[in-house]
């Protein structure tokens, strides 16, 4: 008797125990609200939170309104937000090599990012966790081209120029710094206000970048070789994540994981459709010059040794990037 008293009283601990308690996600993101990635974003939170039963729940802090990507991490740090939406260069103080793709002039086409991200992408990834932050995947912002009210053919060119880079893009100053130009670091936000004032005249964007922020209507001319490679991430605090029940954690790297694979697609055709806006719109597209080929290829090579260098990227993941890129330049892809 006393065993089937203790069995039943265990059977309405199941059945009338209260359901687990919901978590919510706040995530910050510089993309305006409106635009087809938060659009894409809340129909992903809206599918978790039917499929979890209301358990996880997420809740979006668009157009940069909790602070640039440094405010963003304290705020993750002190529990304010458990995760945001986050351009490579601001995860370099997660996971530095994570910057591997930034390298200027490192990639020539986009034939060779697929190439090298299907076999690298997993390794950013697992970094990033390693680190204390999951990821869901990785996504294309394109390639960065110069645009400037002036025409930059040349390496010496960019040295009457004052040019911006985002803040903390270590990089993008090395780079620069290699030919003997001291770029302006600023936030995202005051780029525009500093090409109205003349503060500065040059900056590297994607195209469907400069339309977004309305820079193209401060420049003249496009030089038309790709500089950088972008790409951005959702990142979550894992101490928060590891909080979420293993079926719901599955159902949030399904659903989000989905969505990244398909912000790389939309995303390299916005790109494609706004640079024909570009020209459409008169902005000049300058070519390189080929006899100065060695100068632009010399930013790269000294780059790459001055991060290597400095610690910036290991040696081992600028080996692994240079031996894709060796397999597939040489047409030994299997």
């Amino acid at each position: 008797m006393h065993h089937l008293i203790a069995t039943l009283f265990l059977m309405c601990l199941t059945v009338f125990s209260p359901p687990a308690l919901s978590q919510m996600l706040k995530i910050a993101t510089a993309s305006p609200d409106g635009t087809v990635w938060m659009e894409k974003m809340r129909e992903a939170a809206d599918e978790i939170k039917r499929r979890t039963n209301g358990r996880v729940t997420f809740r979006f802090y668009p157009g940069g309104i909790m602070g640039n990507d440094a405010s963003v991490m304290r705020k993750i740090n002190v529990n304010q937000l458990q995760g945001g939406i986050i351009p490579g260069g601001g995860l370099k103080d997660i996971y530095p090599d994570s910057q591997v793709y930034s390298l200027p002039l490192i990639f020539r086409s986009f034939d060779e990012v697929d190439y090298v991200r299907s076999r690298m992408d997993d390794l950013i990834v697992k970094g990033l966790e390693q680190n204390g932050f999951i990821s869901f995947g990785l996504s294309e912002g394109g390639f960065a081209y110069l645009m400037s009210d002036k025409p930059v053919s040349r390496v010496e060119d960019l040295k009457g120029q004052k040019i911006w880079i985002p803040e903390g893009d270590y990089i993008s100053r090395s780079a620069f710094q290699t030919i003997g130009v001291s770029p302006i670091s600023l936030p995202l936000t005051d780029v525009m206000t500093a090409l109205q004032t003349g503060l500065i005249n040059t900056v590297a964007s994607s195209p469907m970048g400069a339309i977004a922020l309305q820079w193209h209507a401060r420049v003249k001319f496009v030089t038309d070789e790709p500089l950088a490679y972008l790409y951005g991430t959702m990142i979550v605090q894992a101490r928060a994540f590891s909080r979420l029940r293993p079926d719901d954690q599955r159902i949030v790297r399904d659903v989000i994981g989905a969505v990244y694979k398909e912000f790389n697609s939309i995303n390299r055709r916005d790109n494609a459709e706004a640079l024909r806006v570009l020209r459409n719109q008169g902005i000049q597209f300058v070519a390189t010059d080929e006899n100065d080929r060695k100068n632009w290829q010399a930013m790269l090579e000294d780059t790459k040794s001055k991060m290597e260098r400095e610690g910036i990227l290991s040696q081992s993941i600028i080996e692994t990037l240079r031996r894709h890129l060796n397999d597939f330049r040489q047409g030994s892809v299997h």
